[in-house]
Order: structure tokens, then C-alpha cells, then sequence
């Protein structure tokens, strides 16, 4: 009698650890990586010598103009730049505008930022910067005009700081060898308000940092909470000033009142900028302009509907956890309604790929809580690791939640190759591999020409 209860018992604890077994496999989500870093190199670089340094952005809404920025140390210098179609030897000039501002005990360089407008698509153009001695060249090329079949490939970084591992981000980021045309930045550039009062020459070095790739390419800004630099304690009560200041963005192209929400149209791509440090709410002028803006994509002639936002919505990290519910509850169903493709984020130091989900079913009685998948919904990306001073968000929640894809808490950047209307290719590159590795990628197809199942 003995033996046939403890059978019994044995029978019914398989039983139940089988219904358990098979509950993870159901509930769990994807692969969370086992790699593990083998150095820790998030250390400043140390500041050198000023010297000016460059960037560019883009400067209308459709991509025939730049925004050139510069900053001379000493003295201002000439006010324009010299630029030139490749192959002809006919200069233009575009006389810019400068300013300078202080901020604590810090008083910058003079800031040059001039617009380069009515340009040709699909062109490389040669500028230049100073005169005689000082002079110094660089080159862009203007993206294909907005249409559904142009292929056009991104890179993403974001929350890079100025480290060693940020280095190496820069320099996997130029030899990838999907050579990238265009950077989408996802917030958090220098981290100088980690610094004793705001140190703002960490601004400067972080601009000399990143020149090698953003005067040659347009790398399009979204501000996160590093930029917000509001310390009323050093009776600075204006936000995100050192950035207003050094980065100018084409918000009046998009009729947005603000540099720090806005969008433009870059080959077969419609990408909206949104900020997460001003008012979002639905009163908000942001809300209203956001409404306007996402009805009015033409996905005929830009298929691909692209959101960039600093904290992220879907985020299984322990870093950050839920800081982007508020955003989530307010924006969500209108990124369904009309099929964003994709969200890219950062402010996690990690890398995070989601499937297709959504959690817009709940009000205040039904208690439909749990995000479900939805094929009408974007993926969310996050890459948060292009290396700073605060090092990896390396705790992750657990179990890895049904949503969540892929993880990893690795340094690195992310490309997204859009092929044309109804696939592209997305990769996401950790520092630690060769130039052509690729740690996680998938292919995807769009929400509005092919809304086929492609979560993996």
C-alpha cells in the first residue's frame, strides 16, 4: 500500500512538473545572450587640446539641405561655408549665423551653424571650413528623393558618452561594412552632467570625439534626459541649454514648435522624433502636432514608419524598468492605429529586441493588462550601448518576458538596411566582435505593403 502511494505521488509530481515546464516554454520569451564581457574599458578618454570640430544634420524635411555646425575656440572666424557639388568646380556659399552662451563657470567657443539648402539628391558635395591655413574640407551625400523602392541604410547608437568603449563604438560604427549613410541617435550625447558642475568642456570633447563620423554623415539627434542639464543649484534654470546651443535640429521643416520633437523623410523612411523631457501628455502641444504629424504619412511614397524616442516602452531590464509606461499609455494605441514599423530607444546601457506587441486593450474595468502580440504593432529596439561612463545595465527581470525577443548587455550599434517597401534587414554589432559580426539580427517586414508574422 506503501509503494502504490509513493508511486502515485511520484506519477502526480511529474505530473506537475511537467505542466510547469511546459508553462515556461509557453510564458517565457526569447533568448536572453550568455556573453559576457571581457574587459571594462568605460572610462573617460582624457580631455586634449581645443581645436574646433564639426557636425552635420539634416536641415529641411526632405533631405536637400544641411544643418553645418562648428565651433572655433579662439576667435570667430569666418561666418560661412564653401561648398561644392563633386565633379564641378562651381562654389556656393552659405553665410551662417554665431553665437556663444555660458553656462556655470564655463563660457563656450563661438558656435557656427549654417544652413546648406537647395541641394540636389543622390549627390556628393565637398564643404569647406576657414580660409588660407585653417581652411579644412570635408564631404556629405544628399539621400535618394522620398520613394518606396529606394534602398537606404541607417546606423543607430545611442547614450555614447566619451569612454575608451565609446571609441570602439565610433570605429565599428565606420567600418561596418554595411556602410551606413545616416546615423538615427537615440539620446544621452556627452554626459557632462555627470561631471562637477555640469563641466561643459566635456561638451567640446565629445563633439572633437564623434567628428570623424558627423561631418561626413548626418547623424539625426533625440534628446534624452543627459541633455536636459537643468541644475538650479548652479542657477541654471534653463533646460537642455548646452545642447540647444551646440545641435540644431530642422523642427520648422515639420512645423513643430519645438527643436526637440520633430520629423523628416529620408529615402523610403519617415522618421518622428519624439522628447521625452518636455510635456507629452494629451494636452500637450507636443500630443497635437504628434497627432497631425503621424496622420498625414504618405506610406506610398514613405513606406517605412520609423519612431525614435530616448526611454523605451517595452524594456525587461531592471535599469530604467518602466520609466517609459507613461509615454507607453499615451502614444501606444496611436502607433498601432497607424502601423509604426519600428521604435528604436535607448537610456538602457544594454541591447534589447522585442517582438511585434501591444498592451492597448485595458480600461479601468476589463482588467487586459498583459501585452499580447500584435502584428499591427511596431518592434521596439532598444540600443542603449554605445558605451559611456555609467558602464551596462547587466540585471535583466526574470523570467525574460513573452514580449522580449533577444538581450544582451553588450557595448555596440545597430543597423537597419531597408531594402525596399516591404523588407529590410536589421543587425545590431557588439565592439567586442570583428566589424562584420553580427550578434543579433532579423529580417522585417512592413506594417502597411506586408504585414506578414516576422517576430522571431
Amino acid at each position: 500500500m506503501a509503494s502504490s502511494s509513493s508511486s502515485s505521488l511520484i506519477a502526480a509530481s511529474a505530473v506537475v512538473l511537467t505542466i510547469i515546464l511546459n508553462a515556461s516554454v509557453l510564458c517565457h520569451g526569447g533568448r536572453t545572450s550568455t556573453y559576457m564581457r571581457t574587459s571594462n574599458n568605460n572610462v573617460d578618454m582624457p580631455v586634449d587640446d581645443p581645436t574646433y570640430y564639426v557636425h552635420i544634420t539634416q536641415g529641411d524635411h526632405v533631405g536637400t539641405a544641411v544643418i553645418v555646425s562648428w565651433i572655433t575656440p579662439k576667435a570667430p572666424g569666418p561666418d560661412g561655408v564653401i561648398y561644392w557639388k563633386e565633379n564641378s568646380t562651381e562654389k556656393k556659399l552659405a553665410v551662417g549665423k554665431i553665437a556663444t552662451y555660458t553656462y556655470y563657470n564655463y563660457t563656450s567657443g563661438f558656435i557656427h551653424h549654417a544652413n546648406v539648402s537647395n541641394l540636389e539628391f543622390n549627390t556628393k558635395y565637398y564643404y569647406q571650413l576657414g580660409l588660407g591655413k585653417y581652411a579644412r574640407n570635408f564631404s556629405f551625400s544628399t539621400p535618394p528623393p522620398p520613394g518606396p523602392d529606394a534602398p537606404y541604410t541607417f546606423g543607430l547608437i545611442g547614450d555614447l558618452g566619451q569612454t575608451f568603449d565609446s571609441n570602439s563604438t565610433i570605429d565599428h560604427y565606420q567600418n561596418d561594412p554595411q556602410n551606413p549613410q545616416a546615423l538615427l541617435y537615440l539620446g544621452d550625447l556627452s554626459y557632462a552632467n555627470d561631471y562637477p558642475y555640469h563641466d561643459n568642456v566635456r561638451w567640446d570633447t565629445y563633439g572633437r570625439l564623434i567628428e570623424r563620423s558627423v561631418a561626413y554623415q548626418p547623424w539625426i539627434w533625440t534628446v534624452g534626459n543627459h541633455e536636459v542639464d537643468w541644475a538650479p543649484e548652479l542657477d541654471e534654470n534653463v533646460p537642455f541649454k548646452p545642447f540647444r546651443n551646440r545641435y540644431h535640429t530642422p523642427y520648422a521643416a515639420a512645423g513643430s514648435t519645438s527643436p526637440f520633437w520633430y520629423s523628416i523623410k529620408r529615402g523610403p523612411a519617415y522618421i518622428i522624433v519624439m522628447a521625452a523631457y518636455s510635456a507629452f501628455g494629451y494636452s500637450s502641444p507636443q500630443y497635437s502636432w504628434f497627432g497631425q504629424e503621424i496622420n498625414k504619412v504618405n506610406r506610398s511614397e514613405t513606406p517605412w514608419l520609423i519612431v525614435l524616442m530616448h526611454p523605451p516602452m517595452y524594456n525587461s531590464y531592471k535599469s530604467h524598468y518602466m520609466e517609459g509606461e507613461t509615454m507607453r499609455v499615451v502614444y501606444e494605441s496611436l502607433f498601432v492605429k497607424y502601423k509604426v514599423d519600428l521604435v528604436f530607444a535607448g537610456h538602457v546601457h544594454a541591447y534589447e529586441r522585442s517582438v511585434r506587441v501591444s498592451n492597448i486593450a485595458y480600461n479601468i474595468t476589463n482588467g487586459l493588462c498583459t501585452p499580447v502580440k500584435n502584428l499591427n504593432a511596431p518592434v521596439y529596439l532598444t540600443v542603449g550601448d554605445g558605451g559611456n561612463l555609467e558602464g551596462l545595465s547587466t540585471s535583466m527581470t526574470q523570467p525574460q518576458p513573452a514580449y522580449s525577443a533577444f538581450r544582451e548587455a553588450s557595448f555596440g550599434h545597430g543597423i537597419l538596411d531597408i531594402k525596399n517597401k516591404t523588407h529590410a534587414y536589421f543587425a545590431w554589432h557588439r565592439n567586442d566582435d570583428g566589424y562584420a559580426v553580427m550578434a543579433d539580427s532579423v529580417w522585417l517586414t512592413n506594417r502597411y505593403w506586408d504585414p506578414t508574422d516576422d517576430s522571431n
